[in-house]
C-alpha cells in the first residue's frame, strides 16, 4: 500500500508524463498534416509558436490559483484543458485559425500544470522525500517524450491526438478518486508547516531576493542547452554527422538517459540528506552537477565527428541535466514554502525564453559561421557555467518568503 506522499508523487508524475507526451505529438504529426492541408512553413511555424504563447501566459496564474483554490481543482482543470485541446485537434485541423487556438489552449493548460504540482509538493511532500518527488516528476516527463516519439510515428496522425487526449481524461478520474486534499480555513495544510506563514507578500518580493534569482537563473541556464538539444539535435546529426532516417531513433537515447539519471540522482540526494548533509549543500551539489556536467559534455559533443560517440556525449549531457531536479528545482519549497507554485511559475516563465530565442539565434549563428555549429554549443556551455557560479554563490535553503 502506497503512503500518501508516494501516491501524490506517482499521480503527479503520471500527469507530467501525459503533459510532456502531448507536447511532442504535433512536431511528429505536422509532417503529414502539412501535406494533407497544404500548409507552408510560415503556417507551420504559427502552429508551433501558438503553444508557447499560451504556456508563458498561464504560469503565474497557475501558481496563484492553486494557492487560492487548492491544487486538486487547479490540476484537474489543467489536465482537462490540455487533454481536450489535444483530443479535438483532428476536428479543428481543417481550420488553421481553430487549430492555432487549440494550441494556445494546450499551452494554457500545460502552463497551469507544473506550478500547481510544485504547490502540491511543497505542501504534501516532506523534505526528506522532496528530491525523490521532483526526480520522478522529471523522469516521467522524459519517459512521456520518449514513448510519444516511439509510438506516434506508427499511428495515423488523428489517432496520435485521440490516444493521448483520452489518457488525460482517464487520469482526471483517477486523480479525483485517489487524492484527498487537506484544507484549512484559507489554504491547503502543510505536512511540514513553514517556520513563517507569511501571506502578506507583495509581487515585488518575488524578484528582490538573490536566493530566488539564483534559482531563476539556474533554471534559465538549464533550459538554454536543453532547448538546443530538443530543437536542433535531429538537424545537427543529419547535416553535420550524416545521420539518415534510420538513425533518428537515436534521438530518443538522451531522453531515456535523462529519465534514468533523474531517478538515481533523486534517491542519491535524499540519501545524502538522511546522512546529515545539509539541504543547502545537497541542492548546490546537484545543481553543480546538473549545470557544469552538461556544459562540459556539450562541448565534447561538438568536437567529435563520429555519430555514435556524439549521441553518447549528448546523452550524458542531457542525463546529467536531470540532476537539477534534485537541485534548484527542489529548492522552491525551501525558500518559499508558502508560495512555491508562484516562484516556480516565475522561474518557468523566464526559462521558457530560451525556447523562443534558441531557434532563430541558432539558425543565425550557424548561417553566419558558414555552417559551423561550434558557436552555438560554446554559448550554451557558457550559459550553464555562469548559472552554476551564480547558484553556488547566491542560493539558500532557508525561508525567504
Amino acid at each position: 500500500m502506497l503512503t500518501k506522499p508516494s501516491r501524490i508523487i506517482a499521480l503527479c508524475s503520471v500527469a507530467n508524463f501525459i503533459n510532456s507526451a502531448d507536447r511532442v505529438i504535433m512536431p511528429i504529426a505536422i509532417v503529414s498534416m502539412a501535406q494533407e492541408f497544404r500548409w507552408d512553413l510560415h503556417q507551420q511555424g504559427w502552429v508551433h509558436s501558438a503553444f508557447a504563447i499560451g504556456y508563458m501566459s498561464s504560469q503565474v496564474l497557475g501558481g496563484s490559483a492553486s494557492k487560492k483554490y487548492g491544487g486538486k481543482r487547479v490540476l484537474s482543470l489543467a489536465v482537462i484543458l490540455w487533454s481536450l485541446s489535444t483530443f479535438l485537434v483532428p476536428l479543428f485541423a481543417h481550420s488553421l485559425y481553430m487549430l492555432i487556438l487549440s494550441r494556445v489552449i494546450l499551452g494554457l493548460g500545460e502552463g497551469l500544470g507544473l506550478p500547481t504540482i510544485f504547490h502540491i509538493f511543497s505542501h504534501a511532500i516532506p523534505s526528506e522525500e522532496r528530491s525523490r518527488a521532483f526526480g520522478y516528476l522529471v523522469a516521467l516527463g522524459s519517459v512521456g517524450q520518449t514513448v510519444a516519439s516511439v509510438v506516434c510515428p506508427h499511428l495515423p496522425w488523428p489517432w496520435m491526438f485521440y490516444l493521448f487526449g483520452l489518457m488525460g481524461f482517464l487520469w482526471v478520474g483517477i486523480w479525483y478518486t485517489m487524492y484527498a486534499e487537506s484544507r484549512g480555513i484559507l489554504e491547503e495544510e502543510f505536512v511540514e508547516p513553514p517556520k513563517v506563514n507569511n501571506s502578506n507578500v507583495r509581487w515585488m518580493d518575488f524578484i528582490t531576493h538573490w536566493p530566488l534569482w539564483s534559482i531563476y537563473i539556474a533554471h534559465f541556464s538549464m533550459n538554454w542547452s536543453n532547448y538546443i538539444v530538443m530543437q536542433w539535435l535531429p538537424t545537427y546529426l543529419s547535416s553535420t554527422l550524416g545521420a539518415n532516417q534510420s538513425h533518428m531513433m537515436l534521438t530518443a537515447v538522451p531522453y531515456i538517459m535523462n529519465s534514468l539519471v533523474s531517478v538515481v540522482a533523486a534517491h542519491f540526494a535524499d540519501a545524502l540528506i538522511a546522512h546529515k548533509w545539509t539541504v543547502l549543500s545537497v541542492r548546490r551539489l546537484m545543481t553543480s552537477i546538473g549545470l557544469l556536467g552538461p556544459g562540459l559534455f556539450i562541448l565534447f559533443f561538438s568536437a567529435v565527428n563520429n555519430l555514435h560517440i556524439a549521441v553518447f556525449f549528448v546523452s550524458i549531457s542531457l542525463g546529467l541535466s536531470a540532476c537539477n531536479s534534485s537541485g534548484h528545482l527542489s529548492n522552491h519549497a525551501e525558500v518559499a514554502p508558502n508560495h512555491a507554485g508562484i516562484t516556480f511559475a516565475i522561474s518557468n516563465t523566464l526559462a521558457t525564453i530560451p525556447g523562443i530565442l534558441c531557434g532563430p539565434l541558432t539558425a543565425e549563428l550557424v548561417t553566419q559561421s558558414h555552417g559551423r555549429w561550434l558557436p552555438v554549443f560554446v554559448i550554451a556551455a557558457g550559459v550553464n557555467f555562469v548559472g552554476a557560479v551564480i547558484y553556488l554563490s547566491q542560493s539558500a535553503a532557508s525561508q525567504v518568503l
